[in-house]
């Protein structure tokens, strides 16, 4: 058996190779704009995370100076949205001392992130236990002496 490319055979490979060469072009081209748009996404999930961290802070700080101007014994319970990335909340202070702050530290794409709300009360707290996405109840109240310093009063918050 013997094969006769002839002309017709010669025209159907070279239109093979030139859709080929169009294909190829057209990779090359494809291949970084798909790679920018993963960079934008994984940006993008970024900065949501930080605005979503920012607004739980917020709402605590914003319970918290509530609660503080009521004083002992008023309490209040929060339920915050915690986004993904969190690597910890922290209350006072990053050694949960007393502090006015309410702090959350985040991964981002470009290292760690802590997005911190200002509170004017003294506030204090245990939430180390949340670093998993998802709803927290939090149980926010006054304390005539706080739990980590005896010394000072304090709006101590702690996962419900």
């Amino acid at each position: 058996m013997s094969f006769n490319i002839g002309k017709a055979g010669s025209r159907r490979a070279q239109s093979s190779f030139e859709l080929l060469i169009t294909v190829s072009f057209g990779l090359i081209i494809l291949i970084p704009v798909v790679v920018l748009a993963f960079i934008q996404i994984s940006a993008s999930n970024s900065n949501l995370a930080a605005t979503e961290a920012q607004a739980a802070a917020s709402k605590l700080a914003s319970i918290a100076t509530s609660i503080g101007a009521q004083g002992y014994p008023a309490k209040q319970l929060a339920l915050i949205q915690v986004p993904p990335d969190v690597q910890g909340v922290y209350v006072g202070t990053q050694s949960n001392g007393v502090g006015h702050s309410i702090i959350f530290v985040i991964t981002t794409s470009g290292g760690t992130s802590d997005i911190t709300s200002y509170t004017p009360v003294n506030v204090s707290g245990l939430l180390s236990s949340i670093s998993v996405q998802g709803t927290y109840l939090i149980n926010v109240s006054a304390q005539n002496t706080c739990p980590s310093n005896p010394s000072l009063p304090c709006v101590y918050m702690q996962p419900a």
